[in-house]
């Protein structure tokens, strides 16, 4: 298949960025997408030209690193994947793909399609920890009682990988997804109970100081999310951080 692109090219943090076009031919629908950046920058290096740059890691859906915004949607059309795992065979022949770096004031661009997110790292240290007697007579995990529904939501929360989608969908620019989901892995287990009152405050008001936008509830940061984290968990966060 021949496709063509339009990537977002900047130099670095300081420079005005703007739109590059470039074509491909003979692209095998097998390919992932990031196969497919990989014959680019191939294609761009052997003419002497600057290959584009763009964040992976594992390629396997697990890190959540191949963060890209694919014709207006974060990480592209498919549901439930990372950009590592959608492939070309959701494109036709002919086709435009429009690529860009996730928009966000927090996630500030460092280079072509690689944005700064140490905003999460930022919000996750100020309280996604528990405390732990190491003094020899700590309880095993496995004998504290917890009812299964409270394990598997939990569970489910603990799923974020922390990619930044949910800031990239919604208009806001809001992280509170991310946040709630960390809160909720937390608050949803007796060994979150310690730090339960400041964790919440301590991650919401870290949030804000990074300058993510406020939520308004229109559902974009769910229906984005890789991992299909659930709008509960912001309710949750929020009755957490009402109680505290």
């Amino acid at each position: 298949m021949n496709i063509k692109l339009k990537i977002w090219r900047q130099k670095n943090a300081a420079s005005k960025g703007k739109f590059e076009k470039y074509a491909l031919n003979e692209i095998n629908p097998e390919m992932s997408f990031l196969e497919m950046l990989d014959v680019l920058n191939e294609q761009l290096i052997s003419s002497g030209e600057s290959p584009v740059a763009f964040d992976h890691d594992c390629r396997e859906g697990i890190c959540g690193t191949c963060s890209l915004f694919i014709n207006g949607r974060a990480h592209g059309p498919d549901r439930f994947v990372t950009t590592c795992q959608l492939h070309m065979r959701r494109f036709k022949h002919g086709d435009t793909i429009t690529i860009e770096p996730f928009r966000a004031k927090a996630f500030p661009v460092i280079k072509d399609l690689v944005v700064d997110r140490t905003s999460f790292d930022r919000i996750q240290q100020s309280g996604g920890f528990i405390s732990v007697n190491t003094s020899g007579n700590t309880q095993d995990a496995n004998a504290i009682p917890i009812p299964k529904e409270d394990a598997d939501l939990s569970f489910e929360a603990a799923a974020c990988i922390g990619c930044g989608a949910c800031v990239a969908a919604c208009k806001n620019a809001s992280a509170m997804l991310f946040v709630s989901a960390k809160v909720s892995q937390y608050a949803l287990l007796p060994q979150g109970q310690v730090e339960s009152k400041r964790r919440v405050k301590n991650m919401v008001a870290q949030m804000d100081e990074e300058g993510f936008g406020n939520c308004t509830n229109t559902g974009a940061c769910e229906i984005e999310c890789p991992k299909g984290i659930s709008l509960e968990n912001i309710a949750r966060m929020n009755r957490e951080f009402l109680l505290g």
